[in-house]
């Protein structure tokens, strides 16, 4: 592979999503004295979470949808009585304060370092343009990134070609000569892939492929042996 250009999701696969999610939640509870086990909630909230995210890349739901809908269905679920304007101010404080934690995967920084002077690197994010852009900034990484597409900017969400076409023209990119990795098998790794994009599944839970064998690591350092 002759490869001049490595792009990257952002949450998930480099940028620990679940661990500053956790911490920020942690932070709103006790600042609006919501008296519920925070561990009770995660359980419930984080795939609820994932299922609005595919919702929303597939446009069935929009971004102010996804916001206040994960929320309030995860406390309905959990039975904990809570008002509307309190759900809409926890969503509208959580984007808020979630750039504040910013808690990196085992071996960022470490890969960075190594891709930098070797390639372009590029950020492709289906991320809130608002929230992505703080989270890179204050978790030093920014520095690393030629070019930061987020869906938003695009208009439309991975897997759709679109956000590839769009970020390989950014870049000055070829599919030929291009990398894609990520987290999310449907969005970054097959959305990559039918673009023409080689990709690297950042298989952090080490999920079994039924049908398909795509390249896969479990830990970040283990992308230098492909790169």
């Amino acid at each position: 592979m002759d490869i001049k250009h490595v792009f990257f999701d952002l949450d998930h696969t480099l940028w620990d999503f679940e661990k500053n999610s956790n911490l920020t939640f942690e932070k709103l509870f006790k600042t609006h004295n919501v008296e519920l086990d925070l561990q009770d909630f995660l359980t419930e909230y984080v795939p609820i979470n994932f299922q609005y995210w595919k919702l929303y890349r597939e446009e069935k739901v929009s971004k102010e949808d996804l916001r206040y809908g994960r929320l309030k269905e995860t406390f309905d679920n959990l039975n904990f009585s809570v008002t509307d304007d309190l759900i809409h101010l926890l969503s509208k404080e959580y984007i808020h304060f979630l750039p504040s934690n910013n808690h990196l995967f085992d071996g960022t920084i470490e890969l960075l370092e190594y891709l930098h002077p070797k390639y372009e690197l590029h950020i492709i994010t289906n991320g809130f343009e608002e929230v992505q852009n703080l989270k890179l900034e204050k978790s030093g990484i920014e520095k690393y990134f030629n070019s930061i597409i987020t869906s938003e900017s695009v208009g439309v969400k991975k897997p759709n070609p679109k956000v590839f076409k769009y970020a390989l023209d950014k870049a000055n990119a070829k599919a030929d000569n291009s990398i894609m990795i990520g987290d999310n098998l449907e969005a970054d790794i097959i959305g990559a892939i039918q673009c023409g994009i080689t990709s690297i599944h950042f298989n952090l839970e080490n999920l079994k492929y039924a049908d398909k064998k795509y390249i896969s690591v479990s830990h970040l350092l283990e992308i230098k042996q492909y790169l």
